[in-house]
């Protein structure tokens, strides 16, 4: 694989129109690596109508090219899903290893309403990396893949075919991609975080063995304008593990910073809900 290959750029498409919202708030829905669209699945059915939800197709998903990671900043995708969305982007929400890479863009701009940010891997001090993190993510990253399998696929997937899956999902990924990876992780501790004046919802499982709950928990106190939500029986996933809890979180976000534009209740979520 030469190193000037280039890899598809991210692109971005409507995946929901707001639903007779005279100004809607547009939301941009992040994957992580080797993540997909049908993540945020539950989160699109449950969302307030006064949301336009879009998706990001970044290249480190599960469907795309990975020569992404032989030369490419993940920052770049990043910045360039944000300016194809028309119109612009009010909210970005992020997933897993997208969202270190998305907090350095954000802040370095200025026209982003509100972010959310699930499974953040973030630390504050290079002190407190170790030769064992290393060792830990290198040697148990096909777990991570195969968690996001199990949440994807449930029962459908005999547990000794996903772990196959798994490692074919790694050896796809490549050790540049999980260079990008850790070395994202291993450069959280220098995220301008005050350069982040924008709201930023933190949410985590509190059972997640991939991004420790505590790098949540850090990441939240150490914004100016942080919250967090933690979810108790929850791993990796929580929009899809915990999707109505995720959205009620969101939509408590976004009447927050957008009053008159979202509605108080999330009624009409939960007359579609129902129905």
């Amino acid at each position: 694989m030469p190193l000037s290959s280039p890899s598809a750029a991210a692109r971005v498409r409507l995946r929901r129109g707001a639903l007779g919202a005279a100004e809607p708030v547009r939301v941009l829905l992040l994957h992580g690596l080797a993540g997909s669209t049908s993540q945020w699945g539950a989160y699109a059915e449950l969302a307030d109508d006064a949301v336009e939800v879009w998706d990001g197709v970044l290249p480190w998903g599960a469907e795309g090219d990975p020569r992404w990671s032989v030369t490419e900043e993940p920052g770049r995708h990043v910045e360039r899903a944000l300016d194809e969305v028309p119109g612009g982007v009010d909210v970005v929400v992020v997933h897993s290893f997208t969202a270190g890479p998305a907090l350095e863009v954000l802040a370095r701009r200025g026209d982003i309403g509100a972010a959310v940010v699930v499974a953040p891997f973030h630390r504050r001090s290079p002190d407190a990396f170790t030769w064992d993190d290393a060792q830990y993510y290198l040697n148990g990253f096909h777990r991570i893949l195969e968690e996001g399998l199990r949440i994807g696929a449930g029962d459908r997937v005999p547990p000794e075919l996903r772990a196959a899956m798994a490692l074919r999902v790694r050896e796809r990924i490549g050790p540049y991609g999980w260079q990008q990876f850790f070395g994202a992780y291993l450069r959280s501790p220098g995220l301008d975080v005050d350069a982040l004046r924008l709201p930023v919802l933190v949410v985590a499982g509190a059972e997640d063995f991939a991004a420790p709950p505590d790098d949540a928990r850090a990441l939240a106190a150490a914004l100016p304008d942080g919250r967090l939500r933690m979810f108790d029986d929850c791993g990796h996933f929580a929009m899809a593990e915990r999707p109505r809890d995720f959205a009620d979180a969101v939509h408590e976000l976004l009447y927050e910073v957008f009053p008159e534009r979202v509605g108080s209740s999330g009624g009409a979520r939960a007359v579609r809900t129902a129905s």
